[in-house]
């Protein structure tokens, strides 16, 4: 089987914004992220953001509600189409662009804070990533991201139950071996020049199988997810960085 097939989202798009979608509990999760990226931005009106790896734009258009002035950029054209599209029928203005996480194509400094969730443990390169990520971030801005951690516990959720059992996720979105633990890419941002690395547990599951069986059968049945930040980083892990 293909790992880390992401002709997923290309088949996505035109249903994207449809609630009874398979992706469409991704948008669920924004508000979670963003209670933790609010405590180092509490404040969005007018920063220039840029989302990597959009999809078809649930990031994009909720940073764009909070009055930032938003870029997205992702490889699928069919999910910039679907994005533009959705934008103008919300009245948006929301810059989007097809392009890789690996060059992106933006001059040095473009941004204040660039945005990537869900999305480094999909790249070809995740240094390339980063490397790009800083480059466009002007001097003191921050980056924020979430990403999963490559452990037996991650295997176990995201792969064997979430699409193997479940099939809640397709099979084949995910690739283990691309999965990008808390400490190497810790290293890889300090590389990249960022500082003040900060990398927590973004703990939507629980850490025994019993308690992310429970979880996921209580946010199928409600949509709705509850969140702790925490030294709990055996699954997903979120954090921001600041360039020098």
């Amino acid at each position: 089987m293909e790992r880390n097939n992401l002709a997923f989202y290309d088949q996505q798009a035109v249903q994207w914004w449809s609630e009874t979608a398979t992706i469409f509990p991704l948008s669920k999760l924004n508000p979670l992220r963003f209670e933790y990226f609010d405590r180092f931005i509490p404040n969005w009106q007018g920063l220039r953001v840029l989302d990597v790896g959009c999809g078809g734009g649930y990031t994009c258009e909720f940073l764009a509600q909070r009055g930032a002035r938003v870029t997205g950029m992702d490889p699928s054209a069919a999910c910039i189409e679907v994005a533009k599209s959705h934008a103008e029928e919300m009245g948006l203005t929301i810059d989007y662009h097809v392009g890789l996480g690996e060059t992106l194509p933006f001059e040095d400094d473009s941004f204040d804070v660039v945005v990537c969730v869900d999305v480094l443990e999909h790249v070809q390169s995740v240094v390339a990533t980063v490397t790009e990520i800083s480059r466009v971030i002007q001097p003191g801005g921050l980056f924020c991201f979430d990403t999963i951690n490559r452990t037996w516990q991650s295997r176990w959720l995201m792969i064997w139950l979430l699409e193997d059992m479940l099939r809640q996720i397709p099979r084949g979105i995910h690739d283990w071996h691309q999965f990008v633990p808390p400490e190497e890419l810790h290293h890889l941002l300090t590389q990249a020049e960022f500082s003040q690395v900060t990398l927590q547990g973004f703990d939507l599951f629980g850490r025994t199988p019993l308690a992310q069986i429970s979880n996921l059968i209580h946010f199928l049945k409600t949509g709705g997810f509850q969140v702790q930040f925490d030294h709990n980083t055996e699954v997903m892990y979120i954090g921001t960085a600041q360039i020098s």
